[in-house]
């Protein structure tokens, strides 16, 4: 019989380290939207080639939160009304679902774990720390996936949470009317969660992605001018 051994341990490449660091750069907030990336500039505040610099630069643009422009460089993702409108009722349609089953669901932990990212968002408001309410924000929002306890529902959020965690950047950043509004978004979700009430929490998970979606497009709209 073969031995049980440790797997060892894998050190991540400084291409993964340069991604990461632009991922949390940019979804932080503290980049609007279409502002242009300068590869030269960035690479020397990161610390690495500028080859590897692109390399996590392209990493970022297969999960849709930067742009190559040809012949000019590098921006943030820019949300259309189309992208705002595609993305919330595809998180709708996926969190109602994940609210619903984890406030069915009767496993203590996971329910805790909620509970958690949700004193986490309050805290972080109470500081009005952007980049750590945005942080807390898709966290709660992921607690409550995986609360459901479904590996399918899990795997497809994964394949847009960048994405997700834009727009919640974008939304908290450019409409949300300060860090009361922020909590006021997210209570009645999670109390329907914690409380055990399924169809409120499902009504609610959809409510939330539905008007924070229309109020993005909204400004989106004053923003073009229309």
């Amino acid at each position: 019989m073969k031995s049980m051994q440790p797997k060892p341990v894998v050190r991540q490449s400084i291409e993964n380290r340069a991604a990461d660091s632009l991922r949390e750069f940019i979804l932080s907030g503290r980049v609007r939207p279409g502002t242009r990336l300068t590869e030269i500039a960035l690479a020397d505040q990161i610390g690495v080639a500028r080859a590897t610099l692109r390399t996590g630069l392209h990493r970022l643009a297969g999960e849709g939160i930067v742009v190559q422009i040809p012949y000019t460089g590098w921006q943030v993702t820019e949300l259309t009304e189309t992208d705002v409108w595609e993305l919330w009722t595809l998180r709708a349609g996926l969190e109602s679902l994940a609210a619903r089953l984890a406030a069915q669901s009767g496993d203590a932990p996971s329910r805790a774990a909620v509970a958690r990212a949700y004193e986490a968002l309050l805290a972080a408001c109470a500081k009005e720390r952007l980049k750590q309410v945005n942080a807390c924000d898709f966290a709660l929002h992921r607690s409550i996936v995986e609360a459901a306890g479904h590996a399918r529902l899990a795997g497809q959020y994964r394949l847009v949470e960048q994405q997700v965690r834009l727009f919640i950047a974008t939304s908290n950043t450019c409409v949300a009317e300060g860090m009361d509004d922020i909590v006021a978004q997210h209570r009645a979700v999670a109390e329907a969660v914690l409380s055990g009430d399924a169809e409120a929490a499902a009504r609610q998970a959809w409510h939330h992605n539905e008007s924070e979606g229309m109020r993005l497009v909204a400004w989106l709209r004053r923003k073009a001018g229309h």
